[in-house]
């Protein structure tokens, strides 16, 4: 299919089977990318509570770089689906290449940056001092594959914005497959601990890397990187930042009350660190289905504003919200109900973690349907460039109301204030993101009546 010929199914196919032909793949790599964080977590367990404490502490480094990765890689993308939309290509080209080529500047000066003060970052991050030479033998080796994970998130995101999403899934669910694969090849058979963990998330992700580099460069109907394309400005790197300012956020303020979380967590021992750190990647497990949904609907959102077909627009966003609500409530009761053996098979010898962890679940399974309203609202603002808005619901869930929460409820409840934190900071956040949306949807169907007339 050629670019001409994308677009024009982009712009007139039914909206809500062209969201699920491209959610399909893109809830397949969400799907994989949590499983295979799921795998170290579940292989690194099998040496102990503080070698699953460490996983814990370096996945919100990790989320750090995601972060930035999400806001160039999201950015650009939605610069890039307006400008197909509106049929500028040459624009669409340079946002791509800016793009490919940020992430992979971005993602070295980290990888030097994170060497040079390695010690002092674990326990900036958390890490106590059992769990610190776990966490620092896992981290040296995310690093240096930091250019590649970032890259790898960076091209996902342009091919998805063009409509390829099966492109995009190859390259992401080969690495997470090759992923698990690796995971108990070098922690046990070669014996390296959590640095073999981590060595098998950044030879993956470079495997990734290298796939979906071919997609962009080689698959008929992509935009291709290039160098020649690679012309920043100070205005295109404005534009992609407002843009993607609220992935950032999202991200970057997740990792934060990560961190706060693992502090607060220290009182009540390594169990506590470990438990949090079953359930988050679990739960992420879940969100990442709403994820993927949301991910078919912004390459449709995103043309289709910048077409100015504004009522396609307001008909995705409804068709999504139902979707991902019903998607969530089946997986929510099913967490609740399991909630035991699901944290059990992580941590089967530890009394603690699994008492711990099991509460926690089965209190973030009955907000997690209110999932459906927050990552909605994100998806719709950012992709139609409400930027500021955008930024302000990303960051409700996990910044605006879980870090106040997180610093009050302990002091009054203890652990269970800890637990409760994050589901009560899913009541306000959805009640919010209600309100802000419903101003955008008013916008749009003022901005449709305009074009109608």
């Amino acid at each position: 299919m050629t670019k001409e010929e994308k677009r024009e199914q982009m712009l007139n196919a039914p909206v809500d089977k062209l969201i699920m032909s491209l959610a399909g793949p893109a809830v397949l790599s969400m799907l994989v990318t949590s499983l295979y964080n799921m795998a170290d977590t579940f292989f690194v367990s099998q040496l102990g509570t503080s070698a699953s404490g460490a996983v814990g502490v370096i996945f919100s480094l990790m989320a750090i770089f995601q972060a930035f990765a999400f806001m160039i890689g999201q950015g650009a993308g939605n610069n890039m689906s307006r400008a197909i939309g509106a049929g500028d290509m040459e624009l669409a080209e340079r946002y791509n290449s800016v793009s490919f080529f940020t992430e992979l500047i971005v993602g070295i000066i980290f990888c030097i940056v994170g060497n040079l003060i390695m010690e002092d970052l674990v326990y900036w991050l958390g890490a106590t001092d059992t769990i610190a030479p776990y966490a620092m033998d896992y981290c040296r080796y995310v690093l240096y594959g930091t250019p590649f994970i970032m890259a790898s998130f960076g091209m996902n995101n342009l091919l998805r914005f063009q409509g390829y999403s099966s492109y995009a899934a190859v390259g992401i669910v080969t690495g997470g497959v090759l992923n698990i694969i690796l995971d108990p090849i070098l922690i046990f058979a070669m014996d390296l601990g959590t640095a073999g963990a981590a060595i098998a998330t950044s030879v993956s992700q470079f495997i990734s890397f290298a796939i979906l580099l071919c997609m962009c460069m080689f698959r008929k109907g992509c935009i291709r990187i290039s160098i020649k394309k690679f012309r920043p400005s100070v205005k295109m790197y404005l534009n992609i930042i407002h843009t993607g300012l609220p992935s950032l956020a999202r991200q970057g303020i997740m990792s934060v009350s990560n961190i706060i979380f693992n502090h607060l967590a220290h009182p009540y021992g390594d169990a506590c660190i470990a438990a949090f750190s079953i359930v988050h990647k679990y739960t992420g497990l879940i969100n990442s289905a709403a994820l993927g949904i949301g991910q078919g609907f912004q390459p449709v959102c995103g043309q289709n504003y910048g077409a100015r077909k504004y009522g396609r627009v307001n008909e995705a966003y409804r068709f999504l919200v139902k979707m991902q609500f019903l998607v969530l409530i089946g997986l929510a009761v099913l967490s609740f109900i399991f909630a035991e053996p699901i944290v059990t098979v992580f941590r089967r010898d530890d009394p603690d973690v699994i008492r711990i962890g099991t509460a926690l679940l089965r209190y973030q399974a009955v907000s997690l349907p209110l999932m459906a309203v927050i990552i909605s609202s994100n998806m719709l603002s950012q992709t139609i460039g409400y930027g500021l808005r955008a930024t302000f619901v990303s960051c409700l869930r996990s910044g605006i109301c879980l870090v106040p929460l997180q610093l009050i409820l302990p002091r009054f409840l203890g652990l269970l204030g800890l637990q409760l934190s994050q589901p009560v900071s899913d009541v306000f956040s959805s009640a919010i993101a209600i309100w802000v949306i419903s101003g955008i949807l008013k916008e749009l169907k003022e901005k449709e009546r305009g074009v109608a007339s």
